[in-house]
C-alpha cells in the first residue's frame, strides 16, 4: 500500500498525529524514535502508529474537547514508515518532557502505556536521536572512565575487574578476603554482585569496613591503586543515601570507590539522584532485568542501544553493555558493540541514527575537532565541558575468562572498557589470586602481540587457566545456556 493510501485510512484524530511530510525532523525541536511495530489485525501499520504517537504524547482513545491549539503543538508525529520492515519513525517535541532533565519522564512517554496497548502485537523501541538542544537539559556523566584511568594510572589496556563469587553467601570478612586475593593478584576493580545488600550473614557496614582494610593491604603490597564498586541500591531513598555516606565516611581515598545502582529495578530516579548528589563518584549502572525489554526475540520493549543511550543521558559513568556473543549472555556483536560505541564515542552510528553528543552545533569547527580527537583516542572535554556530554563506559561481564579477553577486544575494537570476570578468575584451579594473575598475563600477552599459548610457556598462572577453561569449555557452555 502506498503512503497516500495508508493516509486515507486514518480518522481525523489519527491524522493529528501523522505528518509524512514533516520538514527537517532534526531541526532541534524533536527527539526522534524508531520502533519495530506489529499492529493488531484491526488496524494497518500507520493507523496503529498514529495511536501509539497519540498515547505516548498528548492523546487518548477519543478526541477530547479540552485540547488547545498549543496542546496540539505537543503532539508526537509519525513522519516515516517502512511497511515491509515493520518500522515507524516518530518525532516527539522534547518540550513534552520534564524540563529538569528527567529520563524517567521520557521513558514513561515512549515505552510506557504504549507497550500495553491492544492495537499492537509487538512494539520495540530500536533507536533514538537526541538533538543538541535537548542534551543541554540533561546531566550526562560527570566522573568518567578517563577519571578512573587517571586514578589507577592505567591508560593502555582495559580496566581489569571481577565480581565476587559466589554472588551471595559469603560473610563480610570472607567477601573482603576474596577482594584482597584479586587485588593482590594484580586486578584493578572489584564489584558487588547486583543482589548484594544488607544480608544478616554479611552486614553492609561490616562489609564496607572489611573491604577498606583489604584494599589498604593490597595497595600497600602492590604499590598500585585499587577500586571497589559498592551496590547502594536500597528499599528507599534514605537507605540508599545512608549507604553512600557510610562508604564516604569509611576513609576511602577519593577515586577508590564507585556506587553501583541496579538501574532498572531501583529506577531512573535512583540513577539520577546519585549522579546529582555525588558528581565526584563513578556511577555504575547495573542493568539487571534488562533482558525483559532488550532480548532480540522479545517483541516488546527497547534495545540495548536505547537503554545504553538513556543511561548516558541520565549521567551513569558506566553501564553493562553485554559480551557481544563472546560470553554467556544473550547478545551479538552488532547489538552490544553498537551500544558500547554509542555511549563511549563523541559521535556514534546507531541502528538508524548517527548520534552526536555535542551541545554546540555539530558542524562547528570545535565540535568537528573533538570528533577527530576522539577517533584517535585522545582525552576530550577536559577543559571544554560545555561543548558536549561526557562519555559513558561500557562494562563487560558474563561468562568471560582470560582465554576470551583477546577475542572480546578484537570484537569490541578498542580497549576502553571495564571487564569484570567472576568465575573467570575465581574458578581458576589455584584460586582467585592466581586467577587474577592469569587475567593480567592474558592482557600482557595481548599488549605484546603474543598469543596466550606462547605467553603461557613462561607464565604458569595463565597456562593453568588455559588448560582449565579449555578443558571445561563445553561444560561452561552448557551451564551458561
Amino acid at each position: 500500500m502506498t503512503l497516500k493510501k495508508f493516509y486515507k485510512t486514518l480518522n481525523d484524530k489519527q491524522k493529528a498525529y501523522v505528518s509524512l511530510n514533516l520538514k527537517d525532523p532534526k531541526n532541534g525541536e524533536y527527539m526522534l524514535c524508531v520502533f519495530r511495530l506489529f499492529p493488531d489485525k484491526s488496524m494497518n501499520i500507520l493507523q496503529s502508529a498514529a495511536e501509539i504517537a497519540a498515547e505516548s504524547s498528548t492523546g487518548t482513545n477519543f478526541p477530547v474537547k479540552t485540547e488547545t491549539p498549543f496542546s496540539r503543538e505537543m503532539n508526537a508525529l509519525v513522519y516515516q514508515l517502512d511497511e515491509k520492515k515493520h518500522l515507524v519513525w516518530i518525532a516527539y517535541p522534547w518540550r513534552l518532557f520534564d524540563r529538569r532533565g528527567n529520563v524517567q519522564n521520557i521513558l514513561t512517554y515512549v515505552v510506557g502505556n504504549v507497550l500495553g496497548m491492544k492495537e499492537v502485537k509487538g512494539l520495540k523501541l530500536l533507536d533514538t536521536w537526541f538533538p543538541p538542544s535537548m542534551l543541554e537539559q540533561f546531566d550526562g556523566p560527570s566522573y568518567t572512565l578517563d577519571d578512573m584511568r587517571k586514578y589507577l594510572n592505567v591508560y593502555d589496556r582495559p580496566i581489569l575487574g571481577t565480581i565476587i563469587k559466589p554472588k551471595m553467601g559469603l560473610t563480610s570478612a570472607e567477601y573482603a578476603e576474596v577482594c584482597y586475593d584479586f587485588w593482590s593478584g594484580g586486578g584493578d576493580f572489584v564489584k558487588n554482585d547486583e543482589p548484594q545488600a544488607d544480608q544478616d550473614f554479611c552486614p553492609y557496614d561490616k562489609m564496607v569496613l572489611h573491604v577498606k582494610k583489604a584494599m589498604d593491604k593490597a595497595v600497600k603490597e602492590t604499590g598500585k591503586k585499587k577500586v571497589h564498586s559498592f551496590n547502594v541500591s536500597a528499599s528507599d531513598f534514605d537507605t540508599m543515601i545512608k549507604r553512600c555516606e557510610l562508604i564516604r565516611s569509611a576513609g576511602f581515598e577519593p577515586g577508590s570507590y564507585a556506587f553501583l545502582i541496579d538501574g532498572i529495578t531501583a529506577g531512573w530516579m535512583a540513577v539520577q539522584t546519585l549522579r546529582r548528589r555525588y558528581p565526584d563518584v563513578f556511577i555504575h549502572f547495573h542493568r539487571a532485568a534488562h533482558g525483559a525489554f532488550t532480548r532480540e526475540e522479545n517483541p516488546f520493549g527497547f534495545s540495548v542501544l536505547v537503554l545504553s543511550k538513556f543511561a548516558r543521558l541520565a549521567g551513569a559513568s558506566g553501564i553493562h553493555t553485554g559480551t557481544a556473543g563472546i560470553g554467556k549472555m544473550a547478545g551479538s556483536p552488532e547489538e552490544d558493540v553498537t551500544a558500547a560505541n554509542n555511549i563511549l564515542k563523541f559521535e556514534g552510528q546507531g541502528k538508524f541514527f548517527k548520534q552526536s553528543w555535542a551541545t554546540i552545533p555539530t558542524k562547528d569547527q570545535d565540535a568537528l575537532k573533538i570528533v577527530e580527537q576522539d577517533t584517535h583516542h585522545h582525552l576530550i572535554l577536559e577543559d571544554d565541558e560545555w561543548r558536549g556530554m561526557k562519555k559513558c563506559c561500557p562494562i563487560i561481564s558474563g561468562g568471560l575468562n582470560p582465554t576470551l579477553l583477546k577475542p572480546f577486544i578484537e570484537v569490541m575494537g578498542n580497549l576502553d572498557f571495564i571487564t569484570t570476570m567472576g568465575a573467570g578468575c575465581h574458578a581458576h584451579p589455584n584460586g582467585t589470586k592466581t586467577g587474577a594473575a592469569a587475567l593480567v598475563q592474558s592482557c600482557e600477552a595481548y599488549k605484546k602481540g603474543i598469543s596466550i599459548q606462547e605467553y603461557a610457556k613462561t607464565h604458569k598462572e595463565l597456562a593453568d587457566a588455559i588448560k582449565f577453561f579449555t578443558k571445561n569449555k563445553d561444560k561452561i557452555k552448557q551451564n551458561s545456556a
